[in-house]
């Protein structure tokens, strides 16, 4: 079945619709002719910001906090598909606020869950990170929590008809409060553009992999997946350098003008990334463009060169810096206008 037939006549639900990856999901959603996309999100602005860019009468438009949950039972009704986006995501905030990103993170996923079950709603998509394999700070604990009260739900739901699943990836180009976006601002400023440590590195995917594989798991999940493209990686510093090179003469300097400095790691902050942990390995078959690890209940062949495979950032054949260069301008399309509607 194509997208437009397994969405044609659906309402979904899109939790956290107004941030970077909600608001694409809405967008891609519309063009599957849904009876409706309901856009849940506690950003009054940024849903006023939506509805006038996007003027749609298939939208509805709704204010609230998923920590709620008697908000949920009235977002819910008559929804066939949630994709849950909704989260806390950035490391140092959750790092100095962990109850609220517990509040968020864990009790706004599990909420979700339980009215998603007394609802009946079909498919219920939790939208993680690589931050949850093997955990050191507290964005990363609590979204490991988010997936497993999500593919725990497969199990405790009795005769209801939900199934569970996950998609989980790295670092978004330019999403909202992404490094990119931070780096296009210092670079604005004439630098100095600051990195917390060179050697670091990270996966990375643009917004429309990030959703394409959001609407392919959707409609591959039976339940207890967790989907997980097969992702570029790159060292922050390169990704810095060519930026500079790229970016300062659209604002009068010369790139050689504009120093990199190392401030140190952050509180919680990762060297490098994981896509996979050890003990979720046996559990991992290919599809295509993305590996899925599989429900444990599930009794999985593992391809043998599944198990030989790095899923560590710092692991995996790092992008060159011309590479860089190439992905950037077809993310960004580097043009002063769009540059400069980033910033504001």
């Amino acid at each position: 079945m194509n997208k437009k037939d397994y969405f044609k006549n659906k309402i979904v639900l899109v939790t956290g619709g107004v941030g970077s990856i909600g608001r694409e999901i809405v967008k891609r959603i519309l063009d599957y002719n849904p009876s409706a996309v309901r856009v849940l999100d506690n950003n009054e602005s940024g849903l006023f910001e939506l509805e006038q860019e996007l003027k749609s009468n298939k939208l509805r438009y709704f204010v609230g906090d998923i920590r709620d949950i008697r908000r949920l039972e009235l977002a819910l009704e008559g929804v066939d598909i949630v994709f849950h986006a909704a989260a806390l995501k950035h490391v140092p905030l959750c790092e100095y606020n962990p109850f609220e990103a517990v509040k968020t993170n864990v009790i706004g996923t599990q909420n979700l869950i339980e009215v998603a079950k007394g609802k009946g709603v079909e498919r219920f998509l939790t939208i993680s990170t690589d931050k949850s394999v093997h955990p050191i700070n507290v964005l990363g604990a609590t979204k490991l929590l988010a997936e497993r009260l999500t593919i725990s739900a497969n199990i405790f739901k009795g005769g209801r008809k939900t199934i569970f699943s996950c998609v989980r990836f790295g670092n978004v180009l330019a999403s909202r409060g992404s490094v990119v976006i931070q780096f296009l601002k210092q670079i604005s400023k004439g630098g100095p553009v600051t990195l917390t440590d060179y050697r670091m590195t990270r996966f990375i995917m643009d917004i429309k992999q990030a959703v394409d594989l959001i609407i392919e798991a959707c409609m591959k999940m039976k339940g207890g997946e967790i989907f997980i493209l097969k992702m570029l990686a790159i060292r922050i510093c390169d990704l810095a350098e060519v930026m500079i090179e790229e970016f300062a003469p659209l604002w009068g300097y010369s790139p050689k003008d504009i120093k990199i400095e190392c401030k140190g790691m952050r509180p919680g902050e990762k060297l490098n990334e994981e896509l996979i942990s050890v003990g979720e390995r046996k559990y991992v078959v290919k599809d295509g463009n993305m590996y899925v690890i599989m429900d444990w209940t599930r009794k999985v062949v593992n391809d043998n060169d599944v198990l030989d495979e790095s899923f560590q950032s710092d692991k995996c054949q790092l992008l060159t810096k011309e590479e860089i260069r190439r992905l950037l301008r077809t993310t960004l399309e580097i043009e002063r206008i769009k540059v400069e509607r980033m910033l504001s």
